[in-house]
């Protein structure tokens, strides 16, 4: 008989850890989660939402029938039977993988595990993390064998902030242990929340299965962004192309091009995977060149942002420019790695005067790489700048009325349905 779990801790109460701890919560498992932010914790703790795609009533509903909680206090994992661990794994200055907060997660937790503790990685990283750097930190700070005294497994996050036809619930979830043990003890406890577990034959088999997806969405992002350029050189509407390829039934799958990539995976995945290859001799060709086809989209678009002013007799140094969509993705406040960033770094290079509009992100929070954004404001969308630029496909921008409007408008994203008389695609 499987092992029914009472009692977990999430570790990372962020995009990938609040719908986990909300899941397992709902099945009638009891969550402590874990996290250094205090404000997270005790916005938690009063039943209230900091991510805009959750609701405080869906928080406060766990809350208060006392299946989910959140601390700061390390010491109180020892309380729980499995540990899933959703921290970020960004990329240091130098592309290269940065563990820092697996291993500094690692560091923290160790000393508290219990005797038999399941603790499950699922942050994304290159294969060999689960059962070496991981395992290895765990092992010396607990003084316990995996395997033996304590259980490991690593099961990616397929998180998709603001998709409304899956759920953390529904999403298959790929596991992998360390033992077959550690993989039947984690089969059981994703099986108690999630609909649907698939069993591989090792941490490094999952952990190489989630580098996959993104690497697949990565490469085929970069074709069309290709595509776009090339084909707009010959005259032809590249989202025409798509629409038209997407009628085939089999055999096609459509991606669509925008100002670069953006959001915790895409952009970083890939490298994870390069880096990891050259410890084997191995070079990762496609995937670099995707990741440069990608990178310089950004230019692509300031470029067709020159063209417009300068169709108005206007340079980008000294004019006003209004970036629509802070967001990397459509409808959510999650701007990680959003390619908005690096369009009003590059335009404010340039001595272009920069804001931006974001319903859903009124003010810049902090970030790793960004960080003099921080605090900045969104403002209104008005006729008096000299260029509007289209980053994101907010509902709210394709239903906006532009069609009155006297500045040019670049459309990154080929999304707006009411368009002015100066528009221009990019």
């Amino acid at each position: 008989m499987s092992k029914q779990f009472s009692k977990i801790s999430v570790v990372g109460l962020g995009y990938v850890g609040l719908p986990l701890s909300l899941q397992f919560a709902r099945s009638k498992v009891s969550v402590l989660g874990f996290d250094l932010d205090q404000q997270k914790v005790d916005s938690i703790n009063a039943g209230k939402s900091y991510l805009k795609h959750f609701s405080s009533e869906s928080i406060a509903e766990q809350v208060n029938a006392n299946r989910l909680e959140a601390t700061t206090d390390p010491i109180r994992l020892s309380e729980v039977e499995a540990i899933l661990i959703c921290v970020p794994t960004p990329l240091d200055d130098h592309r290269e993988p940065d563990l820092s907060f697996v291993l500094d997660t690692a560091r923290t937790i160790a000393p508290h595990l219990a005797k038999g503790v399941l603790v499950t990685l699922e942050s994304t990283t290159y294969p060999g993390t689960t059962e070496d750097e991981l395992c290895t930190v765990l092992e010396e700070r607990s003084g316990m064998k995996a395997g033996i005294d304590f259980h490991l497994a690593y099961s990616p996050e397929r998180e998709d902030p603001g998709r409304e036809d899956a759920s953390v619930k529904t999403i298959p979830k790929v596991v992998g242990g360390f033992t077959s043990k550690c993989a039947e003890l984690a089969n059981s406890l994703y099986g108690q929340a999630l609909d649907r577990v698939h069993l591989v034959s090792s941490c490094r088999a999952a952990e190489a299965s989630k580098l996959l997806e993104n690497i697949f969405r990565s490469v085929n992002i970069a074709l069309v962004n290709e595509l776009k350029v090339v084909y707009e050189a010959m005259g032809i509407d590249v989202h025409e192309v798509i629409a038209a390829a997407a009628t085939k039934p089999f055999g096609f799958m459509a991606f669509h091009p925008g100002p670069g990539l953006g959001g915790h995976c895409i952009p970083i995945d890939p490298f994870y995977l390069t880096w990891k290859a050259r410890e084997f001799g191995k070079h990762t060709r496609f995937i670099e060149l995707a990741g440069e086809i990608n990178t310089a989209m950004p230019d692509y678009v300031i470029s067709k942002v020159a063209d417009a002013l300068n169709n108005e007799g206007k340079a980008l140094k000294g004019s006003k420019v209004l970036v629509l969509g802070l967001a990397y993705k459509a409808n959510v406040d999650d701007c990680r790695e959003s390619p908005s960033f690096a369009l009003m770094e590059k335009l404010e290079a340039k001595g272009t005067t920069v804001d931006y509009n974001d319903p859903f992100v009124p003010v810049v929070p902090p970030t790793r790489e960004h960080a003099h954004f921080k605090g900045k404001q969104s403002v209104d969308i008005e006729d008096n700048f000299d260029l509007i630029l289209v980053s994101t496909d907010h509902n709210e921008y394709k239903t906006f009325n532009f069609s009155g409007y006297s500045c040019p408008l670049v459309d990154s994203r080929n999304c707006i349905q009411h368009k002015p008389s100066k528009y221009l695609k990019a």
